[in-house]
């Protein structure tokens, strides 16, 4: 029980995603990057708490069920009741709808670098006024780092047999693997359109 407490905990700062940090680069819209973090905050709280909730009742195996099937319309709720597009995305996908574009890319490739060099993900954020789908749009990212129970079905040798073949089975192609705590296991990813 202990044990499954302290994974819960532990679960919980994982999913929390270091809500609080500081830009990095982008433009000097303050109100759009405001708007932009509660919109994370506010997606990852309820993401978190399905997440949170699995986990206590089934484990990682329910936890996974979370993310394959409630992750995706938590996203779209939020896109919905924001008018942002909200989005996650890696450079390691599990979920091959989640590919970045080639803005999402860059960022998220300047991202990697900076942790390589020492930053913590969890200060790493990057907005700008941009062209998305074809309208001049505000584009704000947030890191997510990689925290100790994310490693349960993304780490590398310490996933468990049944999680394994779950995630084989429900994301035959697979890559969000072979994460140690404290690597960037991807962003958020925002955009307003400004026309």
């Amino acid at each position: 029980m202990k044990k499954n407490l302290k994974s819960l905990a532990t679960l919980a700062i994982c999913l929390s995603f270091g809500l609080s940090g500081s830009v990095h680069a982008g433009d000097d819209n303050a109100t759009l990057k405001a708007e932009a973090r509660t919109i994370i905050k506010s997606f990852a709280v309820k993401l978190k708490s399905e997440l949170v909730g699995a986990m206590k009742s089934g484990g990682p195996i329910k936890a996974m069920g979370v993310c394959n099937t409630k992750a995706q319309d938590i996203t779209a709720d939020a896109s919905e009741k924001s008018n942002w597009r909200v989005a996650r995305t890696s450079l390691k996908l599990r979920n091959p709808g989640n590919e970045p574009d080639a803005w999402e890319l860059k960022v998220l490739e300047d991202f990697e670098k900076k942790r390589a060099a020492g930053a913590d993900p969890k200060t790493l954020e990057f907005s700008q006024i941009t062209t998305y789908d074809d309208k001049k749009s505000f584009r704000f990212m947030k890191a997510i780092p990689t925290g100790g129970p994310c490693l349960a079905c993304h780490g590398g040798a310490n996933v468990k047999p049944e999680v394994d073949a779950l995630i084989k089975d429900l994301y035959p192609t697979d890559k969000a693997r072979g994460y140690n705590a404290g690597d960037l296991r991807g962003a958020f990813s925002l955009a307003k359109p400004l026309e």
